[in-house]
């Protein structure tokens, strides 16, 4: 009994590895049968777009025009075992050859990147915007398919830290700003920061002054330090330049430069009213740094400003400040 249960046991489990060989020999079969055969065929049939049923009728007519297959296989028999319209394969026959709406559209956009050598940077917002002052009404959605037809899609993965440095001794005057980055008239609200960027020879640091009610920036300091004179240095020409009238907010981070004392009294001169966000609340002062995301992403990283010199990477800066107040077009304002 115990030899036959043993040998029974050995039956079974040579069914069993028998079953999976069989098995495992059926799929490579299989796998070798549609190995080298077109994609086409590789789809579950709800996965495969009309217009690919149709390219796919198309050539087999073409292949086939002399061949009895052609007598066999009619284009309404085809349509049938594909499940799809005749008469919708008859218009896209006819239309075939023409540009799509899509492939139009593109074309413009690509107009719209050639006008200046930055606007490459473009996203979906200021193309619609751009295609918008230019007579052109789509969808977001039709941009967006447009622009990923054409791979004019990207996205930028880098996250720089942040530079501030509080001083903790220093008085810190109120948030009058409070995240209203609006402003009815030009030269009521002010911002300003620093960022840097690495150089051959050292690191520069970058201070621009932006007006809330264009967005544009006013005045830039650039040098290889970020000292309270370099902030000074920007408050001076944008006053300079600009002379705005008495009780214009001036917004900054809480940054030892702004918090200083020579700081505060330039700014007492020009009879400014001083508003600071807290470190480490980058959205106090979001709309500068969107302007530092904007440099960094559509021109600095672009370069490679580790082999440059700081007054190459200045001259950069300062072609893509004109650029940007000139030229580029703004969200916030549509402008």
């Amino acid at each position: 009994l115990a030899k036959n249960k043993k040998h029974n046991a050995k039956e079974k489990t040579k069914c069993i590895f028998g079953a999976v060989n069989r098995t495992r020999k059926a799929a490579d079969e299989r796998n070798c049968r549609t190995k080298g055969c077109n994609e086409f065929f590789r789809k579950r049939p709800e996965k495969i777009e009309t217009c690919s049923k149709f390219e796919y009728i198309f050539q087999f007519k073409q292949k086939n025009f002399e061949s009895q297959l052609k007598q066999d296989y009619s284009v309404k028999k085809l349509c049938k075992v594909l499940t799809v319209s005749e008469t919708g394969f008859y218009k896209w026959k006819r239309n075939r050859n023409k540009p799509k709406a899509w492939q139009i559209l593109l074309q413009k956009i690509y107009e719209i990147l050639d006008e200046h050598p930055d606007n490459h940077n473009y996203g979906i917002d200021r193309i619609l915007l751009a295609l918008n002052q230019k007579g052109e009404y789509p969808s977001r959605s039709t941009v967006i398919r447009a622009m990923k037809k054409g791979n004019l899609l990207h996205e930028s993965h880098r996250s720089p830290d942040g530079l501030t440095k509080k001083d903790k001794k220093a008085e810190q005057p109120e948030n009058i700003v409070n995240r209203d980055f609006t402003a009815k008239e030009a030269n009521v609200k002010w911002l300003t920061d620093i960022t840097q960027t690495p150089c051959r020879d050292g690191k520069l640091y970058i201070a621009p002054v932006m007006d809330c009610f264009g967005g544009e920036i006013i005045s830039l300091a650039m040098d290889d330090n970020m000292k309270k004179e370099l902030c000074i240095k920007a408050a001076k020409e944008a006053y300079k330049l600009r002379k705005p009238k008495s009780g214009f907010l001036f917004h900054s981070d809480a940054g030892s430069q702004y918090t200083s004392l020579k700081y505060k009294i330039e700014l007492g001169k020009m009879h400014a009213i001083q508003s600071m966000s807290d470190v480490g609340k980058c959205y106090d002062n979001c709309r500068m740094e969107s302007f530092f995301a904007t440099l960094k992403k559509e021109k600095l990283y672009q370069l490679d400003t580790m082999k440059m010199t700081m007054e190459e990477v200045k001259t950069e800066v300062w072609r893509f400040v004109q650029y940007y107040n000139r030229t580029r077009i703004c969200t916030f304002n549509e402008g």
